[in-house]
């Protein structure tokens, strides 16, 4: 009995120093933002400011404007992230409850786009946004990420957990495909549906070659182009730069937070059939 409760306390202090190393690094970024130039060039470095200062963050949005890029990409997150959740489930249950010849080879094609790296497709979706003339738009940026294979597995994954005999079921009621799928499947998927929107999210939000290659002006750059122009601006310094991602990954840190939960029972929903 000693033996296991000492593995358990080692296992746990083994994720307790996991956590903070990856922690830390956030925690010193955020007090390093509200550090004064010669605090932060101090030695040994200062870990807690001495003294509190926002100069950095109001140097951050005269330099480069951030809240119209995070405004840019929170709408690209939005659009992306409803259109991927419709076709993912839509598609999904269509390779969960309909029979018909090559489901399963075609489902494998679908997992195979998985494999292709994005930087070998960024060049001929670039070429197909020039030659539609949509360059320097919201269509630009969300229209080659309108769904994916990774939302159709994962929905697919839950749909096969769901008994036949309740679609039987439904059907013998007069339940249509579509009403069944809106009114009965989704409802009760929300954690897969939460986590696919979190896992969208995630990844839209945090792209940069994209947004970068398809965006002429300001008034479209997302909050990835921006860090890099708060980078490169004549205004850079380390609390500037600091105090800039700190005000970009607040939003992905909420996200996180509000559905972690989600996120760890749709990751697993589909691991048991049954």
């Amino acid at each position: 009995m000693m033996k296991k409760y000492l593995s358990g306390g080692l296992f746990y202090l083994l994720k307790l120093l996991i956590a903070v190393v990856i922690i830390c690094p956030v925690l010193y970024a955020i007090s390093a933002s509200f550090m004064t130039n010669s605090a932060l060039a101090s030695w040994p470095p200062n870990l807690i400011p001495p003294k509190v200062v926002f100069t950095n963050y109001q140097m951050a949005l005269r330099s480069v404007p951030l809240f119209k890029f995070l405004i840019n990409s929170l709408i690209v997150c939005a659009i992306v992230i409803t259109a991927q959740v419709i076709t993912a489930s839509c598609t999904a249950y269509a390779f969960s409850f309909f029979e018909f010849k090559g489901r399963n080879i075609l489902f494998m094609v679908v997992l195979a786009t998985m494999m292709i790296p994005q930087d070998a497709t960024i060049i001929a979706n670039f070429l197909t946004i020039s030659q539609l003339k949509l360059t320097d738009t919201y269509v630009a940026l969300v229209l080659p990420y309108l769904t994916g294979a990774m939302g159709i597995f994962l929905m697919r994954q839950f749909y096969l957990t769901v008994p036949k005999e309740l679609k039987e079921a439904a059907t013998i009621d007069g339940c249509g495909d579509l009403r069944f799928l809106l009114n009965i499947l989704m409802p009760i998927s929300i954690p897969s549906i939460a986590s696919l929107c979190i896992y969208v999210f995630i990844q839209t939000y945090n792209q940069f070659l994209w947004p970068l290659l398809v965006t002429n002006t300001m008034d479209k750059r997302t909050v990835q182009v921006g860090m890099q122009m708060l980078h490169n601006s004549e205004a850079a310094e380390y609390g500037i730069v600091l105090a800039g991602a700190v005000m970009v990954l607040i939003p992905s840190i909420v996200v996180f937070i509000i559905g972690q939960k989600y996120l760890i029972k749709g990751m697993t929903a589909g691991a048991v059939k049954g």
